[in-house]
């Protein structure tokens, strides 16, 4: 008990002074351009802050190979500005009107400037590798062409789910890792290979990231349910209200009997906000211990994660770091 939480404390340190270097870096980097109106969303959103996890997530991994992180900077921000690009998009798919407990973009500014705005910032995103020595560039800018593709395809199905009821596991599983796991395998893997880690020890870091993006995926959708509402900073089960074939709502209707089944596919064709249809669908889950289960799969996931950690050659500290991290992400509340 006393190694973890002394690493806990270390983590925690640690952690701050990664995301204190990066908020002083985003606020360094605000739009002062003109036209106001193309800017104004991208420094809205990006003063809401967040966790910051994706570019700490490189910072770290940059870290752990050469304990000089400052050389991951802006592929760090890269990766800040273009999840952000992500979430401007997404929340107008989605018809989200909160994020960070905050009005959504397109909810304050219009849905024509969000997605102006989410172009440009997308594009920034790429501008910041233009500055990485000229080895770097290409497979650096290669692994971030195909992590967006990744996160499209993984958007797509998303949306295709909520129109069908079949929704398996495996598809589930590949389309997180599409959607949220790759960012998290490729944030890793930039950092590594800035950290001048070996093709290998890179492989491994990846492999880190993906199963680590699962099992953080996994548990915010659990949040989504079973979470601190007041620090979530969004929609009370918001994924029931928008008929979203998350995990909880795949083992629901594994385990439910023909009733159950019957209920669950009733609640999801509805398209409301009805309160009822909230108490309805999660007493079902609460019933077959839905929680239950998925906690299981979180953490089948978080320890696939740390073997791939395992065979990772680097900072022994660091690697200690990355293992708190780990369990700081998965434990979390919110």
């Amino acid at each position: 008990m006393g190694r973890f939480s002394i690493f806990t404390a270390a983590m925690t340190e640690k952690l701050q002074e990664y995301k204190t270097f990066l908020d002083a870096a985003v606020e360094e980097h605000v739009f002062q351009e003109e036209p106001i109106e193309l800017f104004e969303p991208i420094n809205y959103i990006l003063a809401l802050r967040g966790k910051r996890l994706r570019p700490i997530i490189t910072l770290m991994a940059c870290d752990l190979f050469s304990n000089d992180y400052h050389v991951a900077l802006k592929p760090a921000l890269a990766m800040e500005f273009f999840h952000n690009f992500t979430l401007m998009h997404d929340d107008i798919m989605d018809s989200a009107t909160m994020r960070r407990g905050k009005s959504t973009v397109h909810r304050k500014f219009g849905v024509n400037a969000a997605i102006l705005s989410g172009d440009a910032l997308l594009i920034k995103s790429y501008q910041y590798f233009e500055d990485v020595p000229e080895h770097f560039f290409k497979p650096l800018v290669v692994l971030f062409s195909e992590t967006g593709m990744l996160i499209c395809k993984g958007q797509q199905m998303d949306m295709n789910f909520e129109s069908r009821s079949d929704v398996t596991e495996e598809e589930y599983m590949e389309m997180i890792f599409y959607k949220t796991g790759a960012l998290t395998a490729g944030a890793f893997k930039i950092g590594a290979l800035l950290g001048n880690a070996s093709a290998e020890d890179a492989e491994h870091m990846y492999e880190f990231g993906k199963n680590l993006g699962i099992a953080f995926q996994l548990k915010d959708d659990l949040l989504d349910v079973y979470g601190d509402k007041a620090a979530v900073g969004k929609k009370i089960a918001g994924d029931i209200l928008e008929n979203k074939k998350t995990i909880l709502y795949i083992e629901a209707m594994k385990l439910a009997n023909e009733q159950q089944k019957d209920e669950l596919l009733f609640w999801y064709s509805k398209s409301t906000d009805n309160v009822d249809k909230i108490y309805a669908v999660t007493a079902i889950f609460d019933k077959l211990d839905v929680d239950k289960k998925i906690s299981q799969k979180i953490e089948k996931y978080t320890i696939l994660a740390k073997k791939s950690l395992e065979n990772v050659s680097g900072n022994v500290k660091s690697k200690d770091l990355l293992y708190s991290f780990s369990d700081y992400l998965i434990g979390r509340t919110s």
